[in-house]
């Protein structure tokens, strides 16, 4: 069966701020050192899915961006664009029903934009798996990060660890956990980090959205049937704004896990979802103190702390757990274990009115 890649990018990465603004949030960055993390994650994508098969959902500011930063990798009709953020479960949806309309049916291969995986060859082979999985048992599928501390910054999928397949049943969705619930996670061994990464036939989700959220599927279908015709962009400005704004999580995948028909593939590749910027460590080592220095940096009895110089020199003396950013029109210091909190400054200056920061 055909496969097609969807990769999720229209984030604010508003955690990345000031770095990260509007037009140029996280996945139109190069944090790693080595690419923008669009072109890394398309990359990555098409040793599982033709390069020519890889649709980019993002919003309409940075749709422009999107294909000049790839580099026209991606062609350009399969840049598509929304008129507004609804979550993930109206981005899902519009990239299934344009898929299904335009080309048939096929596997859709869907990621995040902006996540960090450490070993390519074995995300391709669960991948593969996955989309095994998808078209042989009609299901949907999702790939869970078998977990290597008590994380309390993602979800966690608890699934039926005495099966013996490859992919196991999933029992339920569990929220964002404290630490100490987190600890539990991890003892029993039957739960996984949740990804957001899914794997599944274009039809069937469309499917659980017209039995689960049937208010979502009347929209789809509209904006589905308003395809290859000349009404398709008008149809989607006026209804895409309407979609009730709600995770696929939320609206698919948990009540779906409840009637047994989600599967979760167990990885081990080195992800990490870089969220924020306590997260650097995941794309630069770190020194014998603990700290990450990226451009023009000084550290001096500095220990755990970030310094991220877009131009300027920055520097610091005798601090610990801070990150330090500079760009050309701001400077962000946070503690690190505070780092989740950087979204808050990009509400307040909107709040304000501050517009050019954002």
């Amino acid at each position: 069966m055909k496969k097609y890649g969807v990769i999720m990018a229209g984030g604010g990465g508003t955690r990345f701020w000031p770095l990260s603004r509007k037009k140029t949030p996280k996945q139109l960055l190069n944090l790693s050192g080595r690419d923008l993390m669009i072109n890394e994650t398309i990359e990555r994508l098409s040793y599982t899915v033709d390069t020519a098969d890889i649709f980019i959902v993002t919003n309409e500011e940075q749709a422009e961006q999107m294909k000049t930063a790839t580099g026209r990798k991606i062609s350009p009709d399969h840049i598509l664009s929304e008129p507004s953020a609804r979550n993930t479960a109206a981005c899902i949806g519009y990239a299934a029903a344009e898929i299904l309309k335009k080309y048939g049916d096929g596997i859709m291969v869907i990621t995040p934009s902006d996540a960090y995986i450490k070993d390519t060859a074995v995300f391709t082979r669960t991948l593969t798996m996955a989309v095994k999985a998808a078209e042989e048992k009609n299901k949907l599928v999702t790939i869970g990060i078998t977990p290597t501390f008590p994380a309390t910054g993602y979800g966690y999928i608890r699934f039926d660890k005495e099966q013996m397949d490859e992919a196991k049943t999933v029992k339920e969705f569990k929220e964002k956990p404290d630490e100490k619930t987190a600890e539990k996670y991890l003892e029993t061994g039957d739960c996984l980090w949740n990804s957001g990464m899914f794997i599944w036939k274009a039809s069937v989700i469309l499917d659980a959205f017209r039995i689960l959220a049937p208010d979502i599927y009347e929209d789809l279908e509209k904006i589905g049937s308003a395809v290859n015709t000349e009404k398709a962009d008008s149809v989607l400005r006026e209804v895409y704004p309407q979609i009730r704004r709600i995770s696929v999580d939320y609206a698919i995948m948990e009540p779906s896990a409840e009637k047994g028909e989600v599967l979760v593939i167990p990885g081990e590749f080195g992800w990490n979802d870089v969220g924020s910027w306590d997260m650097m460590s995941a794309l630069h080592g770190c020194d014998d103190q603990g700290n990450i220095a990226v451009g023009d940096a000084v550290m001096i009895n500095t220990t755990n702390s970030i310094l991220y110089s877009s131009g300027r020199l920055i520097s610091a003396v005798g601090v610990d757990n801070l990150v330090v950013v500079e760009t050309e029109d701001a400077v962000m210091v946070c503690r690190k274990d505070k780092a989740q909190d950087v979204k808050m400054i990009v509400d307040r200056l909107q709040m304000n009115g501050r517009e050019e920061f954002l």
